[in-house]
């Protein structure tokens, strides 16, 4: 399959990819008539460059090992893209990628008629590795899942619709807001989303159930109940998954102690650091840096 032999086709980004890998995506979303092209792509273990596309990619990490690299600057980045990121390919920039393991990728390519002067060509404009996208990445994974089910009149119109909802995010632009400029509301759900924002952003802070209650305004009782309703875990889960995911990547991709990891992630001590990350991976802290990441959490 080599789609740059073919005389007089005009070659698009999934027909550059399809020929580099030297096998087609495993799922394709393209309306007849439609510049935008959705497409499933799985990989294994390996390194693949890539040559400059003639449309920017939006990418979605949507399953397999949270262990791909991308060349950045003369070497391989220090960052891991995981399931559940998102990463924009600019149009025109050849790129390099390190896979440790499956990989599982959906790409979207755009109209680019349709977005020309608006802020997701801007955005799409340089390269932005492994960032937080949680709406691009919920609509790109239901929309992958209702294309896996049968197409009756209902679902159809339920793909096309959550489709343009995707055009719609990658036109406008995929940007991060802070969260004070969302407006505040006296309920429930948007104070535990900015409860667990928080705990993200800074796991090794001192989340005790009181504090966390008081954030959101809310009292102890109330606020487990809450929490774990939208989460499915309790406070304290919650608050042990996130420091021992951020520990996973600390060991792999720096060479701090593990002392010091313990104390930046708010573990007790490093003999409780240790003793909790091994009943979650079946691995020491120290034998995981040694695999580099070879676990995952159970």
């Amino acid at each position: 399959m080599n789609h740059n032999k073919i005389p007089g086709k005009k070659l698009t980004s999934e027909a550059i990819i399809a020929d580099h890998l030297g096998r087609g995506p495993d799922m394709v979303l393209q309306p007849p008539g439609d510049g935008w092209c959705l497409s499933r792509w799985r990989q294994f273990v390996g390194s693949y460059d890539l040559p400059a596309l003639p449309t920017p990619l939006f990418v979605v990490h949507i399953g397999g090992k949270p262990r791909v690299r991308t060349w950045m600057q003369g070497s391989w980045s220090e960052s891991f893209s995981a399931p559940s990121q998102a990463t924009i390919v600019p149009a025109g920039q050849s790129t390099r990628w390190l896979v440790d393991g499956e990989l599982d990728v959906v790409t979207f390519s755009p109209d680019m008629a349709a977005i020309q002067g608006t802020p997701g060509l801007d955005k799409a404009r340089r390269m932005r590795f492994a960032f937080s996208d949680p709406l691009g990445t919920a609509l790109t994974q239901q929309l992958l899942a209702e294309c896996y089910e049968e197409r009756t009149p209902e679902r159809a119109i339920y793909i096309d619709t959550l489709l343009a909802a995707l055009k719609a995010h990658v036109t406008y632009g995929s940007r991060q807001r802070p969260a004070q400029a969302i407006p505040t509301a006296d309920c429930s759900a948007y104070r535990v989303h900015n409860v667990i924002n928080s705990i993200q952003r800074n796991p090794g802070a001192d989340h005790s159930l009181e504090d966390l209650a008081a954030r959101a305004g809310l009292t102890s009782s109330h606020f487990c109940r809450v929490f774990k309703k939208a989460t499915g875990e309790s406070p304290h889960q919650f608050v042990m998954r996130v420091r021992l995911e951020r520990a996973q990547q600390l060991l792999v991709q720096t060479d701090l102690g593990l002392g010091e990891l313990s104390d930046t992630l708010g573990f007790a001590s490093q003999s409780h650091f240790t003793r909790i990350f091994r009943q979650a991976t079946g691995r020491t802290p120290s034998a995981y840096r040694r695999n580099k990441g070879s676990a995952t959490l159970q």
